[in-house]
């Protein structure tokens, strides 16, 4: 497995609504094993392997979650920064976090008690936190940091933790989804099959994304390839691939789900299965496209998702791998519920 591809990937900076730097590294790396590529309106990247049969759509998508900037201080003098979220993010995990505004300034996000070496007493809200730069709001503004600035987490390149297996880093969601594909593509190049590879924008502000290529496409079934919470009930990092059963929002497709659960058995892949009421994925807006596409979930599970330091086990991700190199080198045509 190439980890110096996932590396770049994770690295790279992709917040929702400014994916073009991670879509530089997959479209230089895709091109070699499909037919064409096309970056839609919105800036999703197609790359379509033409072939024979059904047409199938493999989606991860590109963008991670991030912050904006706000406000900067009322002073001259006052190079505070107030921040928004873009997509979700727990408040406490961005305490402490070294980050970068535009590539062009380094920060730290700390709150007023901190900053001032007093003890926390109360649970700080995203209200309550700032980012301190060390510069003023006039030498802000003159380094070209403004209000709309997109600030994204610096504090901890892609790295591993006690085995080589276990994978750190930021934008583990959904890069390694990224990786999955461009790996699958590389696998599938000689395949006669008809596939598109599609590499979303804004999934984690609203599946935005997903819903424009799927409406365009219209392919005759499709997979998501994402992550999900890794928890002590269903999924846990480590114990291979899950398919999604149930999410907030959708029901992962059964006819496609049994293919998995069968592909799975007959070559002793662990497999697990995700139940939940919380969250969904691209997949919600390709299920419910047009007459309605046939639509499941591939993913791994990923501790801390939606900080700077994401676990996931390469051994979950070589098995995904697996699991769906095996569907589509000789996929179903057809898929009834």
């Amino acid at each position: 497995m190439n980890t110096g591809l996932l590396q770049k990937l994770i690295d790279s900076d992709g917040i929702s609504g400014k994916e073009m730097e991670v879509r530089n590294v997959i479209e230089k790396e895709i091109k070699k094993y499909v037919t064409d590529i096309e970056v839609d309106k919105l800036g999703n990247l197609i790359a379509h392997k033409k072939g024979r049969g059904s047409s199938v759509m493999l989606a991860a998508h590109m963008d991670e979650v991030g912050l904006v900037v706000s406000e900067i201080g009322e002073k001259e003098n006052d190079g505070r920064i107030s921040l928004h979220t873009i997509g979700g993010i727990e408040p406490l995990s961005l305490i402490g976090q070294k980050v970068s505004i535009e590539n062009k300034v380094m920060g730290v996000i700390t709150t007023q008690e901190m900053s001032h070496g007093i003890y926390v007493e109360d649970i700080p809200t995203l209200e309550n936190l700032f980012i301190d730069t060390g510069l003023t709001k006039k030498e802000l503004l003159k380094k070209g940091v403004n209000i709309g600035s997109y600030v994204s987490f610096a504090q901890c390149d892609y790295c591993t933790l006690g085995s080589s297996n276990i994978v750190l880093g930021k934008a583990v969601d959904n890069r390694v989804g990224c990786y999955m594909l461009l790996e699958l593509a590389k696998l599938l190049k000689n395949s006669k099959e008809d596939i598109y590879y599609v590499f979303t924008v804004q999934e984690e502000i609203g599946l935005y994304g997903a819903k424009i290529s799927a409406y365009q496409l219209s392919p005759d079934w499709a997979i998501v390839i994402d992550v999900t919470d890794a928890n002590k009930k269903t999924v846990k990092v480590g114990n291979g691939p899950y398919i999604t059963i149930k999410d907030a929002d959708m029901l992962g497709n059964r006819c496609i789900n049994n293919w998995l659960k069968d592909i799975a058995k007959k070559n002793r892949i662990n497999l697990q299965y995700s139940v939940s009421d919380v969250g969904t994925t691209d997949a919600q807006s390709i299920a419910f496209s047009k007459e309605g596409i046939p639509t499941s979930v591939v993913g791994v599970a990923v501790r801390n998702l939606h900080t700077s330091f994401g676990i996931v086990d390469m051994t979950d991700i070589k098995d995904a791998i697996k699991l769906l190199e095996i569907l589509l080198k000789k996929p179903p045509k057809k898929c009834i519920v």
